[in-house]
């Protein structure tokens, strides 16, 4: 490793993954890559958190290991972020087609197998309408399962695999040769309702997950909308509306009343009142006069006022807390440590495990020790398939940092998050962060009280723009002051 000062810490969107144990698989490709410090991959938010030497590897380096085990990274692009959403919208829409076929082809199935089993042909059928369940509408848990084994890896598309696929040429088996049995006194079994199912149950678990994975991602969306797309500029003394992309560090920048400010800056000309809250946490409104700073994603209240552009795209605040909440999000909490080793070995365990159980009901299975051991060694592989052990604590410290920062609440990472049970007292250093930030006028106390007095206090207070004042003009309007 070189100098220590040319590490960065960079957060990449990561496709294709399916389960927990491709998080591990991903992880440990990153963290074996020449010139990576740390990394770290959070399976529910689908990001790879890497901190590396810019001297030793390139975002290529890091995008080529994790494509070697069949899986992307998002690498030099514009808008990552709207790359990873698209590719999350396609695979949500595919899991979606895949669950309702293989339902609606399951179904007939289930009820040849489990009711009409002496049906003429009724294998052949149950065959026919499995076979595109299995090898059509499941083929991404063969393939993802063939790219891991490559590199003598296994997830839960495993699983999967190895137990529709072994179902499923048993009952093929027996259905063409069935009297292999017949001549040993035993029944020829098929079991396409089990391997359609699976495939069936899986995918619905699937599409599930995918609708999590989505919501979950709603606070950074919302941070994302506090800064406007486009800018009104004055370039060359003439006004123009710009791309917010566009803005260059000098650019002179309008800001009408209630509109977003774009970028950070310095007040230049004009004055006005902006909320904000979304930074400081108090609730009132802050005057703006020439020489005062301006920052992304506060709203401008009633004035207009323009302003130098002096920070733009990652360098504002505004982006600074979406890459802080983004980081939080894909950060592990202790307790996620401990799930990721689980992961990590669950499914070689569970492997272990069919195997044994095949071993033990060949020993000692009696007259159809082949048939049962086979049944077991594949029920063992199948309960095992449902992954929520590796989706619920990503999942859930998505959701908790997501909900903070939707309520202007940043959490600096998951195991602070973990951390906040054992809080017993909160200090708060200002009255704002807990007012409702509106000025509401309780009562009027007048030296001497007249019709006309109140009609000057109204006339005088509508004049201005200041959050106090506006409270006095309501008190005043609920009066029916003229």
């Amino acid at each position: 490793m070189k100098d220590m000062g040319q590490l960065t810490k960079q957060s990449f969107p990561v496709l294709e993954m399916t389960c927990a144990a491709c998080a591990v698989s991903v992880e440990s490709m990153l963290k074996a890559t020449a010139g990576v410090k740390a990394a770290s991959v959070n399976y529910a938010n689908q990001t790879a958190l890497v901190e590396y030497n810019t001297d030793v590897a390139s975002t290529t380096d890091l995008q080529n290991a994790v494509r070697s085990i069949g899986y992307d990274l998002v690498v030099d692009v514009e808008d990552p972020q709207a790359v990873k959403e698209e590719a999350q919208l396609k695979q949500y829409e595919e899991i979606k087609t895949r669950t309702l076929w293989s339902t609606i082809l399951s179904v007939p199935v289930v009820i040849i197998g489990m009711f009409f089993m002496e049906l003429p042909y009724g294998n052949y059928i149950s065959m026919i309408l499995a076979a595109p369940v299995v090898f059509y509408f499941g083929r991404t848990f063969f393939i993802h399962a063939w790219k891991q084994a490559r590199f003598g890896k296994a997830n839960m598309d495993t699983l999967v695999a190895l137990s529709t696929g072994i179902a499923f040429l048993f009952s093929a088996f027996n259905t063409f040769f069935a009297e292999f049995w017949h001549n040993r006194g035993l029944h020829a079994h098929v079991y396409y309702e089990a391997a359609t199912v699976v495939i069936a149950f899986i995918s619905l678990g699937k599409l599930l997950e995918e609708r999590a994975k989505s919501n979950t991602g709603s606070a950074i969306k919302k941070l994302m909308g506090l800064q406007p797309k486009t800018v009104f500029a004055i370039v060359d003394g003439v006004e123009k509306e710009l791309p917010i992309a566009s803005v260059k560090i000098g650019y002179s920048i309008l800001v009408r009343p209630g509109e977003k400010i774009p970028v950070d800056g310095v007040v230049k000309s004009g004055s006005s009142f902006v909320d904000e809250s979304m930074i400081s946490g108090e609730p009132i409104p802050v005057e703006k006069k020439p020489g005062e700073k301006v920052f992304a994603g506060t709203i401008n209240q009633k004035g207009s006022f323009q302003f130098e552009a002096q920070k733009v795209g990652g360098d504002t605040i505004l982006a600074h807390i979406i890459k802080m909440v983004q980081e939080a999000q894909g950060s592990k909490a202790p307790v996620q440590k401990l799930v990721d080793k689980i992961a990590g070995i669950f499914v070689p365990v569970v492997i272990g495990i069919s195997i044994l159980t095949f071993i033990i009901w060949m020993i000692f299975g009696g007259d159809n020790a082949f048939t049962h051991a086979l049944l077991t060694s594949i029920t063992v592989l199948v309960i095992a398939c449902p992954c929520a052990l590796g989706l619920a604590t990503p999942t859930a410290i998505m959701v908790g940092v997501g909900k903070g920062a939707e309520n202007n609440i940043l959490i600096k990472d998951a195991e602070s998050l973990e951390l906040a049970h054992k809080v017993n007292a909160v200090i708060l250093d200002k009255t704002g962060t807990i007012t409702e930030g509106k000025p509401v006028v309780t009562n009027l106390i007048w030296e001497t009280s007249s019709e006309e007095d109140k009609k000057i206090l109204y006339t005088l207070e509508m004049q201005s723009e200041h959050p106090l004042a506006e409270a006095v003009v309501n008190r005043l309007k609920e009066e029916k002051i003229s």
